[in-house]
């Protein structure tokens, strides 16, 4: 990776923040090329799960209140027409709330396949070393075997964690969406 020595000659190697990124691209470059796709992808998973936070914990209060203020503000609310309204706010609600959720999902479901990719990419520059060089450099076998555990366990940690993170967002989610469906039955 020759793009990365001005970055990585800049960072003083004697700070935390040097020796972090000497070792993240030392990671990197040792998993291969399909690492950097799944850094990709994960780091498009914490960007959307940042944005879905900020949405639960801002906006949606908000959101949430203007909907509660405009239902109390109504004097009829048991004709047809309140019902369908109360219903359409629902409606977008959960449209809201929901927003992007299966993007995570898709996402969380990729980690491992691409990090599979990488043992498949991996265990063909092994065979292309055994093939080249016989079975009389083990070493130069070491780096294809390490390029294709690296992508799988790093592919299957990020779905650990994504999946935690997922399944915690979709069922804070389910919670707002029932409370604004109660407030809304009970005033």
């Amino acid at each position: 990776m020759e793009w990365l020595r001005p970055i990585t000659q800049a960072l003083d190697t004697h700070t935390i923040l040097g020796v972090g990124f000497h070792a993240f691209s030392e990671f990197m470059s040792r998993g291969g090329p399909v690492l950097w796709w799944l850094a990709l992808a994960v780091a498009l998973f914490w960007l959307i799960a940042f944005e879905r936070l900020l949405y639960l914990y801002v906006s949606f209060p908000r959101r949430r209140q203007t909907w509660i203020c405009m239902w109390q503000k109504r004097a009829d609310r048991h004709s047809w027409f309140a019902r369908q309204q109360r219903a359409a706010w629902l409606s977008q609600a959960h449209i809201e709330l929901t927003q992007h959720l299966n993007l995570l999902k898709v996402l969380v479901t990729l980690f491992p396949m691409i990090g599979l990719l990488g043992t498949v990419t991996g265990m063909i520059s092994v065979f292309d070393v055994l093939e080249a060089q016989g079975t009389s450099q083990p070493r130069l076998m070491a780096g294809g075997i390490s390029m294709a555990t690296l992508p799988t366990m790093a592919g299957m940690v990020a779905a650990l964690a994504g999946m935690f993170t997922y399944s915690r967002l979709s069922k804070m989610s389910e919670s707002r969406e029932l409370h604004l469906e109660r407030l809304m039955r009970a005033k």
